[in-house]
Formats: C-alpha cells, structure tokens, sequence
C-alpha cells in the first residue's frame, strides 16, 4: 500500500552517500539550455484584474461565484516542494498562485515557478527539510518580498511540514494554510486513523493492534483476531509501503522482526483487495469527495518496494454501484470524525476493495496534500466545477463561502470519473549510484507512426493532453544530478488505463504502459561514481511526493 505521496523528492542522505567522494558532491551540474515556451499559455487566472475587495463581501454561494472569487484573487499564495508535482496546474484557476521549489524541471522556463539560483549542495534527509530550507532561502524571501502587499500576508501551502516549518512562517508573516503539523502528525499513525475509523462505524480489514517482540506472539495475536496466518504487518508511521510486511512464516518474521518488534503494529488479515484512492476536503459546509482512483503498487518496472506505490489510473469503472456508494459514504463519515479532532482541509484516503466478496474497507489515512491531486485536477468534475483543492483555499483564506455539499458530492459521482487519466511515478529500479548525464526533458511526449515515444515540445503541465498516443513527463532528477535505488526520475501523465486487472493476482502494466517507462528511461544515462549502496533514500511519494511529489 501506498504512503507515503507526492511527494516529495530530495538527494540521498549523508548515510547513504558516504562513500561518494567530496569532489563529485562539490560539482556543479552542467548548464542547460531552457525550452522556449509560451509565458501565456494556459496562465489566464494569473495575469486576470484583481477584483476590488468589495466585491467578496457576502458569502460565496455557488461554483460560478467561487471561479470569479479565484481568477481576480489578489492574495499571494504559494506552493512549496521538491517539485510542483502535486498542484501543477492550478494556476490555470487561481489567480497569483505560484509555485516555489527545489528542482525545476523547465529550467527557468514555467511562468509560474521560482527556484533560487544559488544552490549548494546540501544533504537532504526529508521533504520537511528542503521545504523549510527554501523558505529561510535569500532568494526566495526576497522574491515573496517583492510580490507581497503591506497588511496582506503570504499564504504557504506544501506537502511537507513540520513545527519548524510553522516557527519559520511565523517569523517570516507567512500563513501556513494548512492544519497543525501536531495534529496532522497525529492523525497521520495507521493505529490512530483505524481507531477513529471503528468510532464512527468506518470498517478496517480485519485486524489486532498490539506489540510483539516474537515470532510466537505475533501469531498468538492473529489467532486471537481469527487473522489466519497469511498477514500485512505495518508500522504506524510509513512511506510507500517501505512499513508495510507480508508475512505468512517465521523465514518471513526473521526477515523483518528488527523493524517490528518492540513496535505497536497493526496486524491485518491479508486479503485479494484492490486499492482504490479519493481525495477530499474537509469544509465548514461539509466534507467534499474528489473522483476515486485505482492504484499503481509494487510494478518491478517503477518501484523497488514491494507494495510501493507508484502511480494511479483514474477510469469509470473503479468503482461502481453499490461500492461506490459505500466508498463516498466511508469517506465522509470520516471526514466528519476529523473535523471533531479539530482538522480541516485537504485530505486522501487509501480505500480497500476484497475483490471476493466486494467488502470497501478503510485503508490508510493521508492528512495532507496528495500525489493523486496531479489527477484530481483535470477531471471533467474538476473542469465542470472547480480543482478539489480550491475548496481546501477556501477554507484557508478570508472569505465566506456557503455552499451545498450535497449536491456538489452528488454532481460529482455522475460526472467526476467519466474521464481517463493515469499517472506512473519512475523511480530508479537498479542498485547503481550515477551522476547524471542525459535525462528526458521535462514536456510533451508523443508516439509516433512508427510507435516511438519521441518528445513534441515543452510545455507547462499535462492539461492540454488529448488522447493515449500523448503524455507528459516531469523531469526531476536531472543532468548533474544523483540517481540511485529508490530515487524518482520524474513522473508520466497520461490518457487512457495502464494497467490491466488479473482476477486473484496484482494488476499487470499494459504493454503500452512499458513501452512508455522503457522509453522514458533509455533517455537517462549517467556515470558511476561509487559501489551501490545497502538502502535506498528519499523519494517522491503519493503524499509527494511525495512528493512528494
């Protein structure tokens, strides 16, 4: 399972790169030359009229007052991250929307996205770190500075954040418009999200919280929970199923015992599930359901981890019928119960279908931004109505809102899966660490009459897409940079399924789907520059990722 994110992408740790000599981390990468592109494309919203302040005195009452409110916005508001993955795009929509990040896949060239010039090499260990690192950044402050208006302040969103985060934003007048890094830390445990989930009658897969320090009390657990001995074993903190253990023997148990025992766990009963992934945001009018995605996991060809998330594929027939609706309803009624613990915003939910007796069943909890929101956002829901996440600016920002929830949730089951999209996050597979000398650039991607993937042109995200011949490619690691086991390459946007389901086993890729990853990596060559390491680091997750992404 996933978890995660987004989202978001960093270097490997001092750890992990010990035994790269100071000479090649000291070296700059080699100077690219940007795509040319066109600065008006498809940013309308941000260089529309701001609306006198006036005019958003009274509550906002409908989607097309909403669209008004965000396309002559006049409050700054930035995404920070490794890589704009997670909300690219949202400029179309919101007016003054910027995006502030680590690693620029356009080289300079997106309208909308700022990096600093300067940038010596710095060991990250986390998304937390490279956002709060851009924040206390010269450069970037001086940017904010710049574009910011006296009595308004910033408005800073991100996938990853911590209290140094907050300390920061706070020194700086920046609001951090998102919920407490204490309370999204808290609902963020598997352990807490499962039993906030049984309080308001939102099912688990079968399961038993406790811990265990040996082979004998973990089956002692599972037997007093009628588990059988086929289990998934996950800590309650975890990324991309790096947490998440199959065990079905003690070979099993041994193999893993050093990151379970001594840790309260949740032990499930393992069962023929298909993940599904919704978006929501929780509201003061109610909690809003975004469209339902079905999940990429643990392909060999895009993830070292086994049960790593690696993408979605949005598709009418995730979830249907009877499903479908047990699915919304599970969502919103765990909405509700985050709402009593203080929380508000953006949130994702891992749903679990058993494909045997179509059982929905509460999976994993995200209380955050979220890889599948590169999806959200294009949707013919999103496009009929507004980006998922414009409800999560309002809920931040200084305006009244008085909205039906209902009728906005029901809309978008008739017409928020009636689109095709699917994404796939690269990651390096092979145990080698590189220094890289070619990559695939950043743009549009199309397959041509002889069935190759050749690159058309830059472009700014993967919204003017129109069929399954075309995809978009955000680079992330790029020429001078490290690619290692585990670390993301960039991520794939595209139309139509890529992968096929295969009763009683795990989804296979199409053949489409790798074609596109082999040609995407053959574009990707580097140097060696030392043996390959024991573990992998950082990289983008759903949560982008991280991603996060």
């Amino acid at each position: 399972m996933a978890q995660k994110s987004t989202t978001s992408a960093g270097r490997p740790s001092a750890k992990k790169r010990s035994s790269v000599t100071s000479a090649v981390l000291a070296a700059a990468a080699p100077e690219s030359t940007a795509p040319v592109l066109d600065a008006t494309a498809a940013t309308d919203a941000a260089f529309a009229p701001a609306a006198p302040a006036a005019a958003h005195r009274r509550a906002l009452r409908n989607i097309s007052e909403v669209r008004h409110f965000f396309r002559t916005n006049d409050i700054p508001i930035y995404f920070f991250g490794a890589t704009p993955f997670n909300l690219l795009g949202l400029d179309r929509w919101v007016r003054n929307f910027t995006y502030i990040i680590y690693y620029d896949g356009w080289d300079g060239a997106h309208p909308r996205v700022f990096t600093p010039r300067y940038k010596p090499y710095v060991e990250f260990s986390s998304g937390e770190e490279i956002n709060n690192w851009l924040l206390e950044n010269a450069e970037v402050r001086a940017f904010v500075a710049g574009r910011s208006t006296s009595g308004v302040r910033p408005k800073i969103a991100m996938v990853f954040f911590d209290e140094d985060t907050e300390r920061i934003c706070e020194e700086l007048e920046y609001d951090l418009i998102l919920p407490s890094a204490e309370l999204r830390n808290h609902l963020d445990s598997k352990l807490v999200t499962t039993r906030l989930g049984n309080e308001v009658g939102v099912p688990s897969v079968p399961n038993a919280i406790g811990t265990v320090e040996e082979w004998g009390e973990l089956g002692k657990l599972a037997d007093g929970a009628g588990l059988g001995s086929d289990l998934v074993v996950q800590t309650a903190y975890g990324d991309s199923g790096k947490t998440t253990f199959f065990i079905s023997s003690e070979e099993d148990w041994r193999r893993h015992r050093k990151q379970i025992a001594g840790h309260e766990v949740k032990v499930m009963k393992r069962i023929n599930n298909r993940p599904v992934a919704v978006e929501a945001v929780l509201t003061k009018c109610g909690t809003i359901v975004g469209p339902f995605m079905s999940e990429l996991t643990g392909h060999p060809k895009l993830t070292p981890y086994r049960g790593g998330w690696c993408g979605n594929e949005m598709f009418p027939e995730v979830l249907t019928g009877e499903p479908r609706t047990r699915a919304s309803e599970l969502v919103r009624c765990l909405g509700d119960r985050l709402g009593a613990e203080g929380y508000r915003g953006f949130f994702e939910v891992d749903v679990l279908v058993d494909v045997d007796t179509d059982e929905v069943y509460l999976g994993e909890l995200n209380p955050r931004i979220s890889g599948a929101s590169s999806i959200t956002n294009v949707t013919a829901g999103a496009y009929a109505d507004v980006p998922l996440f414009l409800f999560h600016l309002l809920e931040f920002l200084d305006v009244d809102f008085d909205l039906d929830a209902d009728e906005i949730n029901e809309r978008w089951q008739e017409v928020a899966a009636l689109d095709l999209w699917s994404q796939m996050i690269l990651k390096e597979v092979e145990p080698i660490v590189e220094r890289i000398s070619t990559a695939a650039p950043t743009g549009q991607y199309s397959l041509d009459a002889n069935g190759t993937l050749v690159f058309r042109r830059a472009a700014l995200d993967w919204h003017q897409l129109q069929n399954e011949n075309e995809a978009f490619f955000l680079r992330i690691y790029g020429p001078g940079d490290f690619r290692w086991k585990g670390a993301d390459l960039g991520v794939l946007v595209t139309k139509g399924r890529l992968q096929t389901a295969r009763r009683g086993k795990q989804a296979a890729l199409t053949i489409r789907a790798k074609h596109l990853i082999e040609s995407i990596r053959a574009r990707y060559s580097g140097t060696p520059v030392m043996p390959p390491p024991s573990s992998p680091q950082l990289g983008v997750t759903k949560s982008a990722p991280h991603a996060g992404l």
